[in-house]
């Protein structure tokens, strides 16, 4: 292929691009832009995305996702391949290829060593070129992985676990070290890459770190509680069975009591959207992955208080269902059987990623498996909105069973 990065046309997008892939860790879900582009710029620009730009503008954009696959089909590289041979030059390679071997056996120590989702992020960085990048400066990638070694932690403040790990209030609230640890996380958590701050809150918050404690909330449905103005507010709205949003803020003000034999929890809104207004069992909807507020809220129950969990049934719904029994000794499994999917009549949309496990259902697995498709809790309302209702108090039922 021809030299791109000598190009007068390239030249300029590929400086862009490889900034924007150093300053994220690699991601290719950044757009690059170019101020007055010359004509070859513009050609350069209307052939990569196939969009006419009139000669004369003042500024195009470009997704580097449109860069990598251009330059897959037109020269067959990947973009981090291509930007790297601004400063891979045959009389830096064996310099670099010593230092990322020298990287590689730091990573060997790091205590997540051996783990299949940590060999999966350093074999990531291997193959776009994240790793020869940093091996021009080991720093970033020893940070990163002091950080990782670091984790998990329980409900810390981010900046106060970047002052305390890394010496930096601000290392992990942006530049490169950001995307490195989020990428690690995504690969730790088998989760796609943020796209958003939602996500990103989202996949700090499942190591434990809370990058804004307003952020981080809990909606309830009918949960009474003591203590402190939260207890009161709690009360009253479940006197009037309306929902509450709890924040993890409003929870480090004063101990909760919550005097419940039993709390469900749910992952979608519209679920306890449909309870609202009548007298329910008390429901907790987590909306995704569980906040660190919905972990502390529920860390003020009191012994013996029975916690009926659940998720959409797809993988990450199964994974995170596991969690949440394997951290609550008293938390059960709510609608979460091999029947409870199959009388869903499961039509949602296709199954993705790697299969999990339910440890309390085997059967689960096997029908998700065979019938491939993903059922939401909207498909369930009906169902659970009954249970609510009663309040049911049944034992978890044995494997393969209703769990009802």
């Amino acid at each position: 292929m021809p030299d791109l990065t000598i190009d007068p046309g390239w030249r300029r997008l590929l400086t862009a691009a490889r900034r924007s892939l150093e300053r994220t860790g690699g991601s290719l879900a950044g757009t690059v832009s170019l101020t007055a582009p010359d004509e070859a710029e513009r050609h350069v620009v209307i052939g990569v995305t196939g969009v006419h730009r009139p000669a004369g503008v003042k500024r195009v954009a470009v997704r580097l996702s449109e860069i990598d696959a251009f330059l897959r089909s037109a020269h067959g590289i990947d973009l981090p391949s291509a930007v790297g041979a601004f400063r891979d030059r045959p009389a830096e390679r064996a310099i670099l290829a010593e230092a990322r071997e020298a990287m590689l056996a730091t990573a060997a120590g790091s205590r997540h060593a051996g783990q299949p989702w940590f060999e999966e992020w350093l074999d990531g960085l291997r193959r776009d070129g994240t790793l020869t990048r940093m091996a021009r400066s080991g720093i970033l990638f020893a940070r990163a992985l002091a950080a990782l070694d670091a984790l998990p932690v329980s409900a810390e403040p981010m900046p106060v676990f970047a002052e305390r790990v890394l010496g930096d209030t601000k290392a992990l609230a942006e530049g490169p070290m950001r995307g490195l640890v989020l990428r690690a996380l995504a690969a730790w958590h088998q989760v796609k890459s943020p796209t958003g701050a939602e996500q990103e809150r989202a996949l700090w918050e499942m190591a434990g770190l809370v990058p804004d404690d307003l952020a981080s909330q809990a909606l309830v449905l009918n949960l009474p509680a003591t203590g402190g103005l939260l207890g009161d507010w709690l009360s009253s709205a479940t006197m009037a069975h309306v929902p509450f949003r709890v924040t993890l803020h409003q929870l480090r003000l004063a101990r909760l009591s919550l005097p419940v034999p039993e709390i469900y929890v749910c992952e979608n809104p519209a679920v306890l959207r449909a309870a609202a207004g009548h007298s329910t069992a008390p429901l907790i909807c987590t909306e995704g992955v569980p906040s660190a507020a919905v972990h502390t809220l529920l860390a003020n129950c009191a012994a013996g208080t029975v916690i009926r969990w659940r998720n959409d049934f797809d993988w990450t719904g199964i994974r995170l269902t596991a969690a949440a029994l394997a951290r609550y000794p008293d938390a059960v499994p709510w609608r979460m059987s091999g029947a409870d999917y199959l009388a869903a009549d499961p039509i949602g949309l296709p199954l993705t990623g790697a299969p999990a496990v339910g440890p309390w259902d085997h059967s689960l697995t096997e029908a998700m498996t065979s019938t491939g498709r993903s059922v939401m809790e909207e498909r369930l309302i009906g169902t659970l909105v009954d249970d609510l209702l009663r309040g049911l108090a049944t034992p978890p039922a044995p494997a393969g069973e209703s769990d009802r």
